[in-house]
């Protein structure tokens, strides 16, 4: 599928069939997406990949039961054969601003002069993770599987121990993939703008 077709085809799916996916359709597209602009050649972001069983804990810590319950979209998203977490390290990118071709920045750790996470104006490490998981989310298109993006709201320093990983790393957030099930509604959200790109080009002054 060309590109611009994926962009144009791309969209938020919320109720998924149970069928599996091959892995290594999965393992092609995450290996796409670690191609991503990556601040300082630094990458610091990575995947942890759920399957089948093993998105128990996702759900179990990223949501409660209350939640569970009232939300009618979620025995559909639940169905999702795959969770893809993507996650980065904000250390991975102070220290690499601390090298000597990055310290003038002041963004490295503060033994090499620098602020440290805190002084960040912009922190790389989401927007490193947002690219990475745009490519998910396109590379899903392109192989006929739908995905949706879910946001870190709660849960993350529980979900991510209970998964292994190490210090220091943060949940930007998880992407479903999966095939949908043709019982998806559109999201109510479309509705709010029509012309999505109206007015949101400038050029030479705002």
């Amino acid at each position: 599928m060309e590109l611009t077709e994926a962009i144009r085809r791309r969209r938020m799916v919320r109720s998924f069939a149970a069928d599996p996916i091959d892995r290594d359709v999965v393992d092609g597209i995450l290996r796409a997406a670690l191609r991503a602009p990556s601040a300082g050649n630094t990458r610091g972001v990575a995947w942890l990949v759920l399957e089948g069983a093993e998105t128990a804990a996702y759900w179990e810590h990223a949501t409660d039961e209350a939640w569970r319950a009232a939300y009618e979209r979620y025995p559909g998203m639940s169905r999702a054969p795959v969770v893809a977490l993507s996650l980065c390290s904000p250390t991975a990118y102070v220290e690499r601003y601390g090298e000597p071709d990055k310290v003038t920045s002041g963004l490295g750790p503060a033994d090499a002069g620098g602020g440290g996470e805190a002084t960040w104006p912009v922190p790389y490490w989401w927007g490193d993770a947002a690219f990475s998981t745009m490519l998910v989310l396109l590379g899903a298109t392109a192989a006929g599987l739908g995905a949706a993006f879910l946001g870190a709201f709660r849960g993350e320093a529980a979900l991510l121990e209970d998964l292994g990983v190490p210090g220091g790393w943060r949940l930007f957030g998880a992407v479903l993939l999966g095939r949908p099930d043709g019982h998806d509604r559109p999201s109510p959200s479309l509705g709010r703008a029509p012309d999505a790109g109206a007015g949101a080009v400038h050029r030479s002054r705002w």
